[in-house]
């Protein structure tokens, strides 16, 4: 019986634990069981350590109140700090870093009853280079990446949630390719005290999960607000259908996921409609790669003066494209983004969502890459919520999700939505 509780909600666990159904060092126990049996092939952990776990898990069932998240096992992508396990950024530079305090939203996440099981396997620095982790649906194929140990983790059911951070599409990307729900909130709805940074004007910290329930405790935990379930809608959501001037760059199965979902939705009282973004906002594509070389440089000045040798050859190009850009470049890129986010809310005319590729297609074979994300790194850029939802097989049997967008701070409305569109869809 403790073993099949792995498998378990956030929601469900924290529930049971707060009534004694069991407890969280039997939840903790089936977790580590599932991670011994299986991470040998999926990779998704840089650090575990078991007694620390389970020790943290009996002081739970200890605690007379039990906050939100109760017992609930939970993965760290590897930039995050923790002062108990080791934070390796992918890199070998901090080989056996400890942080003398945790970050922001690990101190909260213990705060409210949450079992910090591990650190999960990043890319270099949340880049581009891959770590070791394969896709736990077929280890041949990304896991897609830079949150790539934490996407795998909570899809193969070692944990139900676990924490990553997207610049481009680090978070929704691999959450698509493994099949399983990532939310990006807006733009600085979470503090980012304690997690390396990439490029400062787009990092977000968000969530990997297997229902928009867990989304929703881990938020309210995070935030230190009141947890109430989300009411039903009052009425079918407004859509607007964006397919961008990336559409015929999506795969089949991309482009029939999306299809699915439109006739999915305006089967159960949606009203569709078409939507176009302003015609400069296409040139976004043209200046994220200036807006992040140049913050990527900056932000990792000391490792480039001490430790260049031993960054990945793809990080060295990167850092050193950014130094080499006149800064002259750098301002104008970054007034055509906050230009264009000025002007975002006001794109969605009457829509309470758009509806848009979340990827290009199924999860690539090899594990040398981790995918594009030309289809997450637009919104990114543009600070507003997005979500992937797993709706659609591809040809070769992987999951295909899509992404819902909401306006910036809409990030309630988004989750209310992503609920119905899941019940519409039957995910």
């Amino acid at each position: 019986m403790n073993d099949n509780l792995s498998g378990l909600s956030a929601t469900e666990i924290s529930d049971g634990v707060k009534v004694g159904s069991f407890s969280a060092e039997a939840v903790v126990e089936a977790c580590l069981n599932h991670i011994e049996r299986r991470d040998k092939d999926v990779m998704a952990w840089e650090c575990i350590k078991p007694e620390l776990s389970l020790s943290q898990a009996r002081s739970v069932d200890a605690e007379p109140e039990k906050g939100l998240l109760a017992g609930v096992p939970v993965g760290i992508k590897d930039i995050i700090a923790t002062r108990d396990m080791p934070t390796g950024m992918g890199s070998s530079i901090y080989d056996g870093y400890i942080a003398p305090v945790d970050a922001t939203c690990v101190a909260r996440l213990r705060s409210a009853g949450a079992i910090i099981v591990g650190k999960t396997v990043t890319c270099e620095f949340a880049g581009l280079t891959a770590g070791k982790t394969t896709n736990p649906l077929d280890p041949l194929r990304t896991p897609g990446g830079s949150s790539s140990g934490s996407c795998a983790a909570v899809a193969d059911g070692m944990v139900p949630i676990a924490l990553g951070t997207q610049t481009g599409g680090s978070i929704l990307r691999p959450s698509s390719y493994c099949g399983i729900i990532g939310f990006k909130p807006s733009f600085d709805t979470f503090s980012l005290k304690g997690v390396f940074p990439a490029a400062e004007s787009l990092d977000t910290l968000g969530l990997h999960a297997r229902c928009i329930d867990d989304i929703e405790l881990t938020v309210s935990a995070l935030l230190l607000r009141g947890h109430k379930m989300e009411q039903q809608l009052p009425r079918p959501p407004v859509v607007g259908l964006c397919k961008t001037w990336m559409w015929e760059d999506a795969q089949s199965e991309s482009r029939a996921a999306v299809e699915r979902a439109v006739e999915a939705m305006r089967a159960a009282g949606a009203n569709v409609r078409d939507l176009e973004l302003p015609e400069e906002f296409q040139w976004l594509s043209d200046v994220r790669g200036v807006i992040n070389a140049r913050e990527r440089a900056s932000v990792m000045a000391g490792e480039w003066a001490n430790n260049k040798e031993q960054l990945s050859e793809q990080l060295q190009n990167t850092i050193q494209g950014g130094l080499a850009l006149n800064h002259d470049e750098y301002l104008d890129a970054m007034y055509l983004m906050e230009t264009c986010r000025a002007r975002m809310n006001q794109t969605f005319d009457g829509c309470d969502v758009l509806l848009t590729p979340a990827v290009d297609g199924e999860a690539p074979i090899g594990l040398e890459g981790t995918g594009s994300p030309r289809f997450q790194a637009l919104w990114t850029m543009l600070h507003v919520p997005t979500i992937t939802l797993p709706c659609h097989v591809g040809p070769s049997g992987m999951p295909v999700g899509i992404q819902l967008v909401a306006p910036y701070r809409a990030d309630n409305s988004l989750l209310a939505i992503s609920r119905w569109v899941s019940d519409a869809l039957s995910v």
